[in-house]
């Protein structure tokens, strides 16, 4: 045994365990109890290393009926439920010695027993546990030890389920040749370790196969998101986190540590993830901010959220204007030119009333009424009604927002000084007739500005609110003709001027008409009067009718002569197009583009236009929001498209083509285009503003949060355009929801004209390229192979858009190369349902993306279809990949990795994603959050929803999907 032992080398022990007995660690006799004394026997022996060790052994063959009992001291259990028994020994073959009668063994047995006491001398036989039958693996021979070729023998064993303070070992030999080498005794833990920001102590591990269940405490600068927990299992490893911390506001995680922000940086909420920059107009000077310091002059409100940049309050209101109406005035403004960098601007008025010179003024009173109201206006109009008549009247606008309140400065007001206007005094002429009467009035004294006319109304005096006329003169008399012989009318005098209507003279006049003679038919003298009127009137009547029929002639040929765009819409290239039919009309056919821009764009006077902010950015140049001034009319919002500086006559000519495009559309799906600016620099191309911006990014914003039928209102306006610009001639070539705009009122329009190009007549004819880049995912394989764009290819496009819209803009065909794309589209491949996508609208894509372009619908078809759909919203109902687990008839198909279950609820766009966060196995999603999600990257709403949908089906189900 001795040279079997010093020639072994031992192995080292695994580090997640702790040891509670090891025989070659000890330093003198083991001192275990023997019994007999004539059995088991204590020897120390030499390693390779001379150091010496402790072992028993026992070989005593030669008599039968051994029964030799080895017992180790009292070993502490520590807390453990469940330890473990390694011993390593060496057992000669029976075979190898001469002369041993047939009793010899080459097996022994393992006890054990448990006991609160640690002074035990004398435990009964029956009392011990057996734990197990040890037999070797490897037995030797005399000629084994001669050779130095002999081999340990390890095993391994457990006991589980302990209670008391501890045990003791036992070893009963039956007639065996043995040398117990090394006895080891330990219990395995999980580690001390840190997860999700919480630290999990060292656990000793459960007895059997339990887990034990460890709830961790948040690290340092840390705080409880959800109750961090995990599972210590029976062979020391950590198992199914659950719950996390997150870093306390002003700290954010760096590789399980909580660090504070950095100076200029901010955290206000312990759910966001990391310090973020300070916003506009805020800093923050020290480590560990929670929300950044306003500048000077700049304000947050209580209301705001810390990620709101300071904003202060608005300049004043511009441009007022009023309008008197009698004893009412219209006042209007324009909003502040500085908004303060906020959008709740609201108005509030003060007025006064103002006496002999207007030096002295007194509040109004409540006599005096506001419509809406007085404060917190919303729009920049008011109507005060129950004004006094002559007299001065002085309006403060007052423009605030959500930091008024918050600043000394004296807040931005603009005054409208208002006077009502006087009455007139009516003066009747002595002269009246039969059928007319002759007024007179005297102006008003002091009038608010100069009188524009004045406004005489009458009717007769017992059909007031029957009929009236109204009659207007700038002279202070007036003839009122036609009227009926012996009839009383009432008659009513006011004065307008630039301020407005005054109020109505005081009371009414009333007039009588004198009685008509009475004429006798009988008479002869009056009947020949009567036939001689009547013949001049005939010859009257056709003398006016010729100059009728010639005037006519005349004015509708100097109209043609006059109207060059008009003649131009009739006789396109020689070619006579009927009337009410519209061509459309490729800039470039023009032998000067120039041209082309001034007969289909209007010239905008760069005075009109006021440039707000910058929105984004073009091929060309800036785009930002403004306003435009039209004469007549309220501003209005516009986009507004700048040519950057440095441009070449091509790159202007190409910039102004758009317009000259845009400018030939008229229709309520098509962006609208204002006008031009080419007199001046910058040139600028103004177009209707869209709030909503582009339908892409839209979507993806409000991922989830429109019905069906919304959504299919849009497909509608978007398929709407695209029949009109089919209707002309017209092909688009870049259809997609990047292109499409959407206003406030959730209508689409169609937009970006830079890659259109014109058809002939020939509705089957196409543009062929000559170059240039072609979106691949949107357009039809015919275009892609031979770069033929008709408006069949325009519907291929649609079908992508539609796809686009009823997934929230998702990416089509996700992560696919392009020429994985064109590869898939050869081969039949086409892009599958949306998730909770109708049945009819994925089949209507189906019809877009038909290899043939004959068999595509055309665009009238599609807005006859969606209208049917819309009008009939139960044909929606019908899902064309409703969640398959919950329809009980769908067969189930196990899956067994991450992989293959993302690949079975179609989300495989994600395997990178749960692969790089550590989800590898089944058993560590089912416990996932959205929080989780969010932070791997998975942020549409749909998709988290789909996912948590998947894994509480993997809970319920056992890690089985169906799909």
């Amino acid at each position: 045994f001795t040279s079997y032992v010093n020639a072994h080398v031992f192995l080292f022990y695994p580090l997640l365990t702790v040891t509670l007995l090891d025989s070659m660690s000890a330093l003198a006799d083991l001192g275990w109890e023997a019994y007999p004394n004539e059995g088991w026997e204590e020897i120390s022996v030499m390693d390779e290393r001379n150091t010496p060790m402790r072992t028993y052994q026992v070989c005593n063959v030669m008599e039968a009926n051994q029964n030799n009992w080895l017992r180790t001291r009292h070993i502490s259990r520590e807390g453990a439920q469940r330890v473990y028994i390694e011993i390593k020994f060496t057992l000669r073959d029976c075979n190898s010695l001469p002369g041993v009668p047939g009793t010899c063994k080459e097996t022994f047995n393992m006890y054990y027993y448990e006991s609160n006491n640690a002074n035990l001398w004398f435990i009964k036989e029956s009392q011990y546990m057996k734990i197990d039958t040890i037999a070797a693996d490897e037995s030797f021979t005399q000629v084994d030890v001669g050779d130095r070729v002999l081999k340990l023998n390890t095993e391994v064993r457990d006991i589980s389920n302990l209670s008391k303070k501890g045990f003791y070992l036992a070893f009963q030999d039956l007639g065996a040749c043995i040398a117990l080498v090394s006895v080891r005794v330990f219990y395995k833990k999980c580690p001390l370790t840190v997860l999700n920001l919480a630290q999990f102590p060292d656990t000793i591990t459960g007895g059997d196969t339990a887990l034990v269940e460890v709830h961790g405490v948040c690290v340092n600068a840390s705080e409880e998101f959800e109750a961090p927990k995990m599972y210590c299992s029976a062979d020391g490893g950590w198992l199914v986190p659950i719950g996390r911390c997150v870093c306390k506001p002003g700290f954010e995680e760096n590789k399980d540590v909580c660090q504070p922000c950095r100076p200029g940086t901010y955290k206000a909420s312990a759910t966001d993830a990391y310090c973020t920059k300070c916003p506009l107009h805020s800093s923050s000077p020290q480590e560990q901010a929670v929300e950044c310091l306003c500048e000077k002059g700049f304000y947050r409100a209580e209301t705001d959220p810390r990620s709101m940049a300071c904003t202060r309050p608005p300049s004043a209101p511009e441009n007022p204007i009023s309008t008197v109406n009698e004893t009412c005035v219209t006042l209007e403004w324009s909003p502040p030119r500085d908004t303060g960098g906020r959008g709740d601007i609201t108005y509030s008025l003060h007025c006064r009333k103002c006496f002999g010179d207007g030096k002295k003024c007194t509040p109004c009173g409540s006599s005096v009424h506001f419509i809406p109201r007085q404060f917190g206006l919303m729009s920049a109009t008011v109507l005060v009604t129950d004004l006094q008549p002559d007299s001065n009247y002085s309006f403060t606008v007052e423009s605030q927002n959500g930091v008024s309140d918050l600043s000394p400065i004296p807040r931005g007001t603009v005054v409208i000084n208002v006077t009502t206007s006087q009455t007139v005094s009516v003066v009747l002429k002595e002269r009246r007739s039969k059928d007319s009467v002759t007024l007179a009035w005297q102006g008003p004294e002091r009038p608010n500005g100069a009188i524009v006319e004045y406004e005489v109304i009458y009717y007769e005096k017992n059909q007031r609110e029957q009929n009236y006329t109204v009659l207007k003169t700038r002279s202070n008399m007036m003839t009122v003709d036609g009227l009926k012989p012996g009839t009383t009318y009432v008659f009513r005098v006011r004065a307008r001027t630039d301020g407005g209507y005054g109020s109505y003279a005081p009371g009414e006049i009333e007039l009588e008409t004198s009685h008509e003679d009475v004429l006798a038919i009988g008479d002869p003298n009056q009947s020949t009067i009567l036939a001689v009127s009547i013949a001049g009137g005939i010859v009257l009547l056709i003398f006016l009718v010729t100059c009728f029929v010639v005037s006519g002639r005349h004015c509708g040929y100097i109209k043609a002569k006059q109207d060059p765009d008009e003649e131009k819409m009739q006789f396109q290239h020689g070619r006579v197009k009927l009337p009410g039919s519209r061509t459309y009309i490729h800039p470039h056919t023009y032998e000067d583009p120039n041209q082309a821009v001034r007969d289909f764009a209007k010239e905008i006077d760069a005075s009109n236009i006021r440039i707000e902010r910058v929105i984004g950015a073009g091929e060309f140049g800036e785009v930002c929001s403004g306003r435009l001034r039209v004469q007549g009319k309220r501003e209005i919002y516009v986009a507004i498209k700048s040519l950057k500086a440095g441009y070449s006559d091509k790159q202007r000519r190409d910039f102004l083509s758009e317009a000259s495009i845009m400018g030939q559309f008229d229709h309520p799906n098509i962006i609208r285009l204002e006008g031009v600016v080419t007199r001046c620099k910058p040139v600028m191309i103004i177009t209707e503003f869209m709030e909503n911006g582009s339908l892409d990014t839209f979507l993806k914003k409000h991922d989830g949060q429109f019905t069906v039928i919304q959504l299919v209102g849009m497909l509608r306006g978007i398929a709407s355009g695209m029949k009109y610009l089919s209707d002309m001639s017209y092909v688009h070539r870049d259809l997609a929801a990047r292109n499409i705009l959407v206003n406030s009122n959730l209508v689409c329009k169609v937009s970006d004209f830079g890659l259109s190009r014109v058809l002939e007549d020939d509705p089957e004819a196409a543009y062929t390229t000559r170059g240039g880049k072609i979106p691949i995912r949107w357009t039809a394989p015919e275009a892609i192979a031979y770069r033929k764009f008709t408006s069949a290819s325009d519907v291929w496009s649609y079908g992508i858009v539609m796809w686009e819209v009823i997934s929230y803009g998702e990416r089509p065909y996700w992560e696919m190369s392009n020429q994985d794309v064109i590869k898939a589209i050869d081969e039949g491949y086409r892009l599958p349902a949306p998730m909770d996508c109708p049945v009819v609208l994925h089949q209507l894509m189906l019809d877009c993306w038909e290899k043939g372009r004959s068999d595509r619908p055309k665009f009238g078809q599609i807005v006859t279809i969606l209208d049917k759909l819309i009008r009939n919203p139960a044909s929606l109902r019908d899902l064309a990949n409703s969640s398959a687990w919950e329809d009980p008839s769908t067969p189930e198909f196990s899956v067994s990795t991450v992989d293959e279950w993302l690949e079975a609820i179609k989300m495989g766009q994600y395997k990178d994603n749960f692969s790089s966060s550590g989800y590898v196995s089944l058993d560590s999603i089912l416990y996932i959050s959205i929080s989780e999600l969010s932070k791997m990257g998975v942020t549409l709403a749909g998709h988290q929803k789909k996912i948590l949908s998947s894994v509480q089906s993997l809970q319920t189900q056992g890690t089985h999907v169906q799909v």
